[in-house]
């Protein structure tokens, strides 16, 4: 198995030769798996590793008969995350600074296990067996690893008030969860900001969004959707996202104002 990014240039082959056998193009390909063109690509150049259910997917429409799949499970093992999920917390786990905006959950990478297992067993379409719920929830929870790296990554949160109240899994993983928050907010390279309810004028109406910045310095921009996640890293794209962040932490409540309404909610449940 291999580990990492990287992929392979002999599944790369076998996966180019049955494409172009059914006269399938790379674009047309990505469009059946959930990849661009460039994606395609780049594995098909062993540049990268094939992510999600491209494996399996790829393996059916291109009549591979099982080809696809047996190299693939030698090359990569079994299993995998949604490739866009994958793509994401591969530059989280790198990157040098971290901030999010959320607007209906606790964020991902804050967390704890039982309230993760009740986000992903709230999913009903699909519906989500108990394996595939337990993998993904200790996926989230390996995310809380970046709160000890180091050196330590500059990390902030900006959270819409309702995620505060939202009892999902209970009022008593609701207060737990809280607690949890209050304690990260205490590290020094963590900052959680709350946006009142009653707040007037509002620069993230547009939607949650997560924002990046990687160890050469650049920026990138992470917005998920029900169809998937993207990376913005074009200009004035990115930097009109940047922009509307540092707007959003200027209207939320400052941390110490934010530390002690979560604590206020706390103790009300």
């Amino acid at each position: 198995m291999r580990s990492g990014d990287r992929g392979s240039e002999s599944f790369g082959a076998l996966l180019r030769f049955f494409r172009e056998r059914s006269g399938m193009t790379q674009e047309g390909l990505g469009k059946h798996v959930g990849y661009s063109k460039s994606q395609v690509a780049m594995v098909e150049r062993g540049e990268r590793s094939p992510r999600g259910q491209l494996i399996e997917i790829s393996d059916q429409v291109l009549s591979a008969h099982g080809a696809l799949v047996l190299l693939g499970e030698k090359e990569f093992g079994k299993g995998g995350l949604r490739p866009w999920t994958e793509d994401y917390l591969a530059e989280e786990s790198k990157a040098v600074a971290v901030h999010v905006y959320q607007t209906h959950l606790i964020p991902g990478s804050l967390q704890i296990e039982a309230y993760a297992r009740a986000v992903y067993s709230s999913n009903r379409y699909p519906t989500l067996d108990d394996e595939e719920i337990e993998k993904r929830v200790a996926t989230r929870l390996r995310r809380h690893q970046m709160f000890e790296r180091r050196p330590a990554p500059a990390l902030s949160y900006v959270l819409e008030e309702s995620t505060l109240t939202r009892p999902l899994g209970g009022p008593a993983v609701l207060k737990d969860q809280l607690q949890f928050i209050l304690s990260i907010s205490g590290l020094r390279h963590v900052e959680v900001q709350v946006m009142p309810h009653q707040r007037h004028t509002h620069a993230g109406l547009a939607g949650r969004m997560t924002l990046l910045e990687t160890p050469e310095r650049r920026q990138l921009a992470y917005v998920e959707g029900h169809r998937g996640g993207y990376f913005v890293s074009e200009q004035p794209d990115v930097g009109d996202l940047f922009g509307k962040y540092g707007i959003l932490r200027a209207q939320a409540l400052t941390p110490e104002e934010s530390t002690k309404l979560i604590g206020e909610v706390a103790r009300q449940l």
